[in-house]
């Protein structure tokens, strides 16, 4: 299988620009290094009927092409079990039994990192967790399973980060109602599409050492990784579709072409093009503007 890099977006809805510029980023980084790029659809949560079906309309308007059909991830149910079991026999899965205002609430104590597991359930004797199935038996819930790792850290190699290393996070890797996770999910499905690059939006750089350490355990490739600058607000906030007209039928209702929207995006990067052909022969990472894009809406009507 030839090396590939990929996007994977999931179909709540219409890609935003931020996003758009994320996809038009890593088929560049797939392309200028020789690799195939591979799509998938991220379908497990949040789907909205026909939003996968747009998604790949727009990636075609803007000019990206991909090798091979879309993935969705729905298909690859058999996979993902699998990789479950291979670490439930290798004791590096743990049931959880909290609820979110649980974890909310411990994870506010002083010694725990915002956004981690606080480790709740991880150490309990066998006679609490008896007690713990039972107690969610009767509200017809099952425990979730989390990831019960043998090291403290990780590191990954980023293009533009450089080595990081970050802490291993405990994080759910199948739910209560049996629904395998993203974090395990996109681990399986990276190896399966051949992709040894991942890029993606730079928030996203902390969660990369626990992927590529579920990545190692399993027996997989570890993929190199290329965090980019991410789009936000006025605010500095994420940007979102609230934020106004950001999608590109949004910004083609507004008036701008298609040759608009991908010169906006090759403005933010610090180039000069007008379509993704033009960006590719243009970029260069080292050139490439990292601060964030502060991106205004147009006004419409």
């Amino acid at each position: 299988m030839s090396p590939a890099g990929r996007f994977a977006p999931s179909p709540s809805g219409d890609m935003h620009i931020g996003n758009l510029r994320t996809a038009v980023l890593a088929w560049i980084w797939a392309r200028r290094t020789g690799r195939d790029f591979v799509m998938r659809i991220e379908d497990i949560d949040r789907v909205k009927e026909g939003a996968a079906e747009r998604q790949l309309e727009d990636m075609r308007t803007l000019g990206l092409d991909w090798d091979g059909e879309a993935l969705y991830q729905t298909t690859r149910h058999e996979a993902h079990a699998e990789a479950i079991e291979k670490l439930k026999a290798r004791g590096l899965l743990f049931e959880c039994y909290c609820s979110r205002k649980d974890i909310q609430e411990a994870a506010s104590a002083p010694h725990v990192k915002p956004g981690t597991y606080p480790g709740t359930c991880r150490n309990l004797t066998e006679d609490q967790r008896r007690h713990e199935r039972a107690r969610l038996a009767k509200h017809g819930r099952s425990p979730a399973l989390r990831l019960n790792p043998n090291v403290d850290s990780w590191t990954v190699t980023d293009e533009l980060f450089g080595s990081v290393t970050e802490p291993i996070d405990a994080v759910v890797l199948q739910r209560g109602d049996g629904t395998i996770a993203y974090n395990l999910c996109v681990v399986v499905d990276d190896a399966y599409q051949g992709v040894d690059q991942v890029v993606r939006a730079d928030d996203l750089l902390s969660s990369a050492p626990t992927q590529a350490y579920i990545a190692n355990v399993l027996g997989l490739p570890e993929p190199t990784y290329v965090h980019v600058p991410l789009v936000v607000n006025e605010d500095g906030a994420r940007l979102a579709k609230r934020d106004g007209a950001v999608t590109l039928r949004q910004l083609r209702e507004a008036g701008w072409s298609v040759a608009d929207v991908v010169g906006a995006i090759s403005k933010s990067l610090g180039f000069e093009a007008r379509t993704v052909t033009e960006l590719l022969e243009v970029f260069d990472p080292k050139k490439m503007n990292r601060e964030q894009w502060v991106f205004v809406p147009p006004v419409v009507g």
